[in-house]
């Protein structure tokens, strides 16, 4: 089994990508916070497709946490995501600690705006974008990659990066991976492992009501009366609704009917204590 590069600074790490491009490899990185699952590996296995090195960021980032968010309890599994990282073939783990990524003195945010401002994670954790543009912004010129690999669960923060990556001419192409799903439907999610047994049983209902919506929607039925009966069936199911709506699917625009462009169903409910978001494509 191969060995994996671990690079704890910004240095270190622009010094070996530096290398891999004077060799005339492309480089890409996959951003993640660890606690590694299927859905990340597969981001790995992508990201594989398009360079010759692969480099995956493990960072817990605070700045996209709220104070009563779960910053401290995410798990941290870091000699599991590296085994995991060494069988799949990364190159390797960008591991920084706090003080490298935010040192004394740092005092600069990406302000967003369009995708990141349409009422949907927004309205509910109005500070986490621009935590995650921040973090991305620097991880992009860190590391220097020709590409990143985001996964669609994350459907708006997908669009955020994106636009964000586009405007400020960050030269790194940004490549979307689909959901990357349990057998029964439920989107892989390193929060799954909170779920209780009960709760677990449950969670894939929210993919299977938004499957019905999107048929209902293709078969042109009234969009707000088919999101809205949907929106009862899962709260009726025992969800905390947060949203579940029809969204243009590039620009996160509202929209009134299959008319107004292609159609993305996004959603946030919670189970518990446990916070659950998906999306699907109309």
């Amino acid at each position: 089994m191969a060995a994996i590069s671990i690079f704890e600074t910004v240095a270190s790490m622009r010094e070996a990508v530096a290398g891999w491009h004077a060799a005339g490899d492309k480089v890409a990185l996959v951003p993640t916070m660890g606690a590694l699952h299927e859905g990340h590996i597969a981001l790995v296995t992508e990201a594989q497709r398009h360079a010759k090195r692969v480099i995956v960021s493990i960072f817990v980032n605070p700045t996209q946490f709220a104070p009563h968010e779960d910053f401290k309890k995410y798990p941290r599994t870091f000699e599991d995501d590296c085994a995991k990282l060494v069988a799949v073939g990364a190159d390797a783990v960008f591991f920084p600690s706090v003080e490298e990524m935010y040192p004394a003195g740092f005092a600069t945010r990406v302000l967003l705006l369009g995708p990141a401002s349409v009422g949907l994670e927004d309205r509910f954790r109005p500070t986490h974008f621009e935590g995650v543009a921040t973090v991305c912004c620097k991880l992009f010129t860190q590391s220097r990659a020709d590409y990143a690999v985001f996964g669609e669960k994350d459907y708006q923060q997908l669009k955020v990066v994106a636009r964000m990556a586009a405007d400020l001419d960050l030269g790194i192409r940004i490549v979307p991976l689909a959901t990357i799903r349990e057998p029964d439907g439920l989107a892989m999610s390193s929060r799954n492992r909170y779920l209780s047994a009960e709760h677990r049983a449950l969670a894939p209902t929210l993919h299977h009501v938004m499957q019905g919506l999107a048929a209902r929607i293709r078969n042109r039925d009234e969009l707000y009366k088919a999101v809205a009966e949907a929106q009862t069936a899962i709260i009726t199911a025992g969800f905390e609704l947060d949203y579940l709506e029809a969204r243009h699917a590039e620009t996160l625009a509202q929209v009134t009917s299959l008319a107004d462009g292609p159609i993305r169903l996004l959603l946030a409910a919670r189970l518990g204590s446990t916070r659950l978001i998906d999306n699907i494509a109309v």
